[in-house]
Formats: structure tokens, sequence, C-alpha cells
């Protein structure tokens, strides 16, 4: 097998470096682009609407689907190899009238202004939006749907200004967090999958009760079938259009290719290795055309595709060179995606958040182990490219050869930030105790950040964002917001009156188990709302579960269907109850009273305090179980409240601990806490220790993440670390670094990855962003431009421990 070249040399300002100078020229193009909104989804969408009127609402979706691709603007970039695209420009964000009506006629004029993923807004395009838009959507939204259905105190909840839970991305957006079956479009095609239709429309029987719905769903598939082949053709023909006019012989040649390729697929089944790839990027990409949903995922992108790769270099259809260059161009089509989120939405997913996770490795249905020589033609792909997207992952089990598990370590010590590492030992038993065969959990995927999914799933993985650290502050406040005054909690008794950490913790999960109740009210409401109003047909197309019931995959057409919920600021509850435990009820340095009176506060005048309970307290992070152990019980408090409840679709509430950039957001919403945390400040992000408290290195900070009971935090953990370049340079770094993950992995912990970048390079890029376009770092389980964030979540980036030994 071919050795891995981290860096080749071809190079551009950006840091670029690759065999293929096409990959340098479209890498270095998409990073020139600044991002826009796009109004032809939108106009075309509502235009179909007008004219459905009174219609199944399947059929409905699936003809404004078609209509868009039908109608939209195609083009080619030269050079590309790879063709098809989400919006009528490069990198453009096109617009979801259906979900985004409310925010968009709210927020238009900040797109440009605000902090976080700032988009242009040409004049013509706002003057439409306002004008012939959003007054169509006007009370028909699933946000304004779906808050009337919530009862008052749960809308109460879900509108807070400092917010104990998010709901907000499924009401402003779709489900998204899904991995599709591709495999079975490469080799059936849209051809094959039509003809299974209309097997099971004819099949339909006229006397059964639910015959009208299966009826619209699968005339809602043909729709897509059809339209699927017409936009592939389109191509073809501007492919070809476009041939007879160059001059250039090359490129020239590779329009014709390109031509004959769209008119095969995706109609018909893959043939050879270019096919294949073609074929994948249109299925994907028409997943956001239909909805503005995060996190639509590729899954085991090296397994499913790894056929066609053998049987084309079998043939001598594609030299290796060529394959891997067309890989690379498929990674910039990936980062191209995107979506303009609501201003919230755009601080708790910052960077243009899309994660559409690719995993590489693992095991398969009988436990062997399946790397391929894909598998480190993809490791290159990621390694000659700079871009936020793919979301690389790569499964790791005890017969990971030695030689992929150093190859990722290597790409990843590059500070591309990718790809993240995951562990077959948990997921697979973890989705087992779900009710998942073995064999299909063997065959897991990561949806979005860091959430293992078995095939035929709907996950729902990343539904809300659960503040435990507001709940912590409601504990010690008899329910009561301490930024705002309000009793938005229950009355859970004066703090100071509690005689023992067994108080304290009994406030706080009453507080957790209230909240997570209100939400989990919320979310099955979103849920219903999406099912009745924003069905997704081709998304169910896509699904052989959903195809076979004849049921949407947002009513429960799926045969696996999870909900999952993740909390934010474990790190800060975990050593605020450790300072009480050991500051006020054992060691009795400072009185309840007198902590209460400080948090009330803020600390001003009480420095002294703070510091003891910054200084004198166990942290997490440092394998300490005093404090460990109580970090896992908050974990747990957690974990069991979200497992109790059961989905809208017949399934289970996944609980997972994560924070995306959402610890940043949602510190704005806590006031002062034990761990001498003032009010207002960043959160810990993920099981990550809070900024500053981890003195040991991160050998330690791996022992405590690993203490927590991972089995049982379903949706997921994610563990960041920072390491220096300097470090990274030498071989017994990375050697290091890879023993580092198979240690914690050993221990059974989940997820880590890293970024190999100084803090000082980053302040440099704060002050001269044109300059540093070029940076990727990992903002939580996904990865984006660092000039691209605001600039609270690039400091929170800034300050996280900064390792430079182990």
């Amino acid at each position: 097998m071919e050795k891995l070249h981290v860096c080749q040399p071809i190079e551009n300002s950006y840091g670029i470096c690759s065999d293929f100078w096409r990959t340098v020229k479209l890498n270095n193009q998409l990073l020139l682009v600044k991002p826009e909104v796009c109004i032809e989804r939108a106009r075309i969408v509502t235009e179909s609407y007008k004219k459905s009127e009174g219609e199944p609402t399947e059929i409905r979706r699936a003809k404004a689907i078609a209509d868009v691709l039908k109608n939209m603007t195609i083009f080619i970039q030269k050079d590309q190899l790879i063709v098809g695209n989400q919006a009528s420009k490069l990198r453009s964000s096109p617009l979801f009238p259906e979900t985004e009506a409310l925010y968009l006629e709210k927020e238009i004029d900040l797109f440009e202004k605000r902090e976080q993923d700032r988009l242009i807004v040409p004049p013509e395009v706002r003057k439409e939006l306002l004008e012939e838009i959003v007054p169509y959507w006007k009370g028909k939204t699933i946000q304004e749907i779906a808050l009337k259905s919530f009862p008052q105190k749960t809308r109460d909840l879900a509108n807070l200004e400092n917010q104990i839970f998010s709901v907000g991305i499924h009401l402003t957006g779709s489900i998204g967090h899904i991995i599709a079956d591709y495999e079975k479009v490469l080799k059936k095609g849209f051809k094959g999958l039509k003809q299974d239709v209309i097997e099971k429309l004819e099949s339909l029987d006229i006397t059964e009760p639910n015959y009208g719905d299966k009826y619209a769903f699968y005339k809602a598939e043909l729709i897509l079938c059809n339209a699927m082949v017409e936009w592939a053709h389109r191509y073809a023909k501007e492919a070809k259009r476009l041939s007879q006019e160059e001059t250039d012989p090359e490129w020239k040649k590779e329009l014709e290719i390109i031509s004959e390729i769209c008119e095969k697929v995706p109609e018909n089944p893959a043939t050879n290795f270019r096919e294949a790839v073609q074929s994948f990027w249109f299925a994907h990409l028409v997943l956001y055309i239909e909805q503005n949903g995060l996190a639509v995922s590729v899954g085991r992108f090296d397994q499913y595709m790894c056929p066609f790769y053998k049987n084309s270099i079998n043939k001598e259809e594609i030299t290796k060179n060529k394959a891997q260059e067309l890989l690379e161009c498929l990674w910039i089509k990936f980062t191209e995606v995107m979506r303009a989120y609501d201003y919230e939405g755009a601080k708790y997913y910052a960077g243009f958040s899309i994660s559409e996770n690719m995993v590489l490795g693992g095991v398969d249905s009988e436990g062997n182990d399946v790397t391929n020589e894909l598998s480190y033609m993809c490791l290159k792909a990621e390694a000659d490219t700079k871009l936020s997207q793919p979301n690389l992952s790569v499964r790791i089990h005890e017969n990971t050869p030695e030689e992929f598990f150093m190859a990722a370590v290597r790409v990843t010590s590059t500070g591309r930030s990718k790809p993240q590492f995951f562990n077959d030992r948990i997921a697979i038993p973890m989705l087992v105790s779900l009710g998942v065969p073995v064999e299909e959990a063997r065959n897991y995927s990561i949806s979005g950040c860091v959430e293992a999914v078995p095939p035929h799933c709907n996950g729902m993985t990343n539904a809300a964002m659960n503040n435990i650290a507001k709940a912590l502050e409601l504990a010690l406040n008899n329910g009561v917001c301490r930024l705002t005054g309000k009793q938005i909690g229950p009355k859970t008794g004066d703090p100071r009156k509690f005689t023992s950490i067994e108080d304290v913790l009994k406030a706080f999960k009453e507080q957790v188990s209230a909240y997570v109740k209100e939400m989990i009210s919320a979310l099955n409401i979103i849920e219903k709302t999406h099912a009745k109003y924003q069905p997704l047909p081709y998304f169910s197309l896509m699904m052989d579960d959903c195809v076979e019931k004849g049921l949407d995959i947002t009513a429960g057409g799926a045969r696996y269907n999870f909900t999952g919920p993740q909390a934010v600021g474990l790190g800060n509850v975990a050593n605020s109850v450790a300072a009480i435990k050991k500051l006020v009820f054992e060691d009795k340095k400072i009185t309840m009273e007198s902590l209460i009176n400080c948090l009330d506060n803020n600390f001003e005048g009480q420095e002294y305090i703070r510091q003891m309970l910054i200084n004198k307290a166990p942290k997490w992070g440092n394998d300490e179980d005093y404090v460990d152990n109580l970090g896992k019980e908050v974990a747990k408090i957690y974990c069991d409240e979200v497992s109790k409840y059961k989905n809208t679709r017949g399934g289970v509430y996944r609980p997972g601990i994560y924070s995306v950039s959402a610890n940043v957001p949602l510190g704005l919403h806590v006031a002062a806490l034990p761990d001498g945390r003032k009010s207002q400040q960043p959160l810990a992000d993920g099981i990550a220790p809070q900024h500053g408290t981890d003195v040991k290195g991160p050998t330690a900070v791996t022992r405590s993440a690993a203490k927590l009971d991972h089995l049982k935090i379903h949706n997921g953990t994610i563990l960041n670390q920072k390491f220096t370049p300097k470090l990274m340079e030498t071989e017994s770094g990375k050697i290091a670094l890879k023993n580092l993950i198979k240690s914690y992995f050993d221990m059974d912990g989940w997820h880590i990855q890293f970024n190999v970048v100084d803090a000082q390079t980053l302040r440099n890029a704060q002050k001269d962003p044109e300059k540093y376009k070029g940076i990727i770092v990992r903002v939580a389980g996904y990865s984006a431009f660092f000039v691209e964030l605001d600039k609270a979540v690039q400091d929170d980036i800034i300050n996280r421990a900064e390792y430079a030994s182990f």
C-alpha cells in the first residue's frame, strides 16, 4: 500500500499543499469567496406552493423540490471535475422560507452586521424577500405553528432571554443529522429506485385505512425520482454546450466526460469510480436543497465507494493518481454547502457549521477490520486540502492497523484539526443497549459532531441544548434567575439552609428534571409539526424502511428513531459542587450564607472568597476522584432524566454532553457560580475542563473524562484538546499523541479531537484576517475557518489549554 504523504510539492499562500494544481486552484478560489444569500430557492419554492394549494402536503413538498431542480441556476466551475451546486453562486446560502420566514423578516438587516456568520444580502434580494416571499409564509412556518402549540409554561421557557434550554435549531430549520443510504443509489440509480416505488404503489390495497397517505407518499417519491434524472441531464447539456465553445483541449475533454457521466448517473447504476463519485454528490446535495437541516452526513464513504474504486483500478479505467485528484475535488465541493442560520443559531453553531461527517475505518458486521486503500486516500485528500468540510472521523478498534492509525494522527498533527477519533468499543455496545442488533451496530457512522447512529436511522441527534450550569444556578437560588429575578424553576428550598452536598444535588436534580420535562414537551410538538407540515419526501426516498412502509421519515418511517438533546457546562457544575462540598460542608472555610451572598453580588468585594473557590477546591480534568466522581454523578443525573422519555416516532431520547460553540452564548445566560466563574462568562466546552483549571496535563484530562459512563451518554461526548505545533513537529510527539488516544479509548473514552496551533498565531489572525483565511480550527465536533468565527468564540478557542508536552 502506498504511503501517505502529508505535504506535497505545490503550495499556495494559505498553506494548501497538494500534488495537484487543480486542488490548489479550486481550494484557493473557494477561500476568496465572500458568502452571501441566494434568493432562488426561496422564490421557486414559494411560487410552487402557490400553485399547489389544496394538494396533499407530501405532493406539494415534492413538487416544490422538483421545481427547484428544474429551474435553479446551474453552473460548472472551470477545472472542477464534479458538478452540482446548491445555490446560484459559489458558497452562497439558499433560503428556506418554509422554516425561516419569521426570522428572515426580523433579521435580514443583521446578516451583514452581526458578529458571527456574516452574509452579504444584495439590495434586490432583500426587497424581493420582504415584499414577495415572506408575506406568503406568514403564519405557515414551523416556528410559528409549533410555538402556538406549546403549553404556555413551555413556551415561556423556550422564549426565555436567559435560556435553560434551547430548541431553536429545529424551530427554524429541518431535522438534518441523518445519513442516507447512498449505496442503493450507486447500485440501483434513480431508475431502480423509481421501479421499487412503482412496485410498492401498485401493490397498495385501496381498502387499507392508510391508503390515501401511502398513495400520496409514493406519488411524491415518483416526482422526485424523475426530477433527479432531469436535473442531472441539465448538467449534461450544459457541459456539452461549454465543451463546444472551449478552446483549452484538456478542459474540453473533461467537459465531454462530465456530459457523458451526467447523462448516465444518477439515473442508472454507477459502473466506475468517477461515475460513483458524481452520482454520490448529486444524491447528497439534494438532501441539502430539500431542507435546511444541519449535518446531513456522508457515512462510511470508504466502504461503499471502495468496490467502485477497485473495479476501476483493476480495469485500468482510472489511475490512483487521477482517483486521488477526484477525491480532492469532492472535498472542495463539500465546503460549498452553506446555511444561513438565524442570529441565535449562528452563535450556537458558529463558523457556518455544516458537519457533513465522513467516517473512515472500523469493522464490518462480523467484527473484522475494513480499512482499505480508499481509507488512506481520504486521509490524503484531507491533508491536501485546507477546508472545513467534510467533518472527517476515524473509527478505532483493537485491530485497527497501526499504519492507518498513525496516518490519521499525522494528518491531525499538521494543524488541519481533522480527523477526529471514535472508539468502537463504546459505540457498538451502546447501540446494542438501545435495541440495535450487533451486526448493524458494528456498521455505525457518525451523524454531525459525535453522535453514533446505525444504518436506517433518523437520529435527530442535535435536538436541543441544555444549560445544566443554569440549572445549578437555579438550585442555589430557589429556582429564581439571578440575572432577571424571575422565578423560572421550581422552588427547591433556600440554599442557605442546605446542610450537605446531598441537599445541593437534590435541588439540582429537581431543577434538571423540571426543565427536561418542559424541553421534551417542546421537542415532541416540534417533531409532530415537522411531520404534519414539512415532511421530507426526498430524504424518505433515500431510506429503505421509509419506502417499504410508505411512511415519511419525519413521521417515524426509519427503522431506528432517536432524539438527542445535549448538556452544556459539565465542568462548571462538577467544579462548583466540589467547591461547595469541600469548602462549605467539609473544611467549613466558607458558610453557605456567605457563598450565596457572593453569588448574588457576582463576587463584588469578595475576591478573597472567589480565589479560595478557584484555588482551594479540586477541579475537573486533573484526575482527582474527589471532583471527577461528582462530575460523573452530575452527568448521570442529566442522562437519567433524558433517558426516561420516548419521542413521537416510536423511539427514545438519547442524552449527550457537548456544546458545539454554545458554551459561549449559553454562558451569557448564567450568573456567577461556586467554581469562581463570574457572571455571563463562557462555560466549559464539551466534557473538557473549564479554561485554566487543568494543571496536570492532557493525560490527566483524559483520565477524568474517562470516568464518565460513556455507555450511558448515548448521544455522545466531545473532548477537545490543543497542542503546540512545535510538539507535533517531532516523530515522538506524533507517537505520543497516538498513545494518548489509545490510552483514552482503553479507559472507555468515546471521542477525542485536537487543535494543533499556537495561541499567538490565532491572535495574529484576529488582527489580520485576510492573511490567515486558510486557518482551520476545531470548534467542537466540527471544524471552521477561524477568521469566520465571532471574536467571543475565537477567544474561547485561544483560551483553551495549550499543551507543549504530554
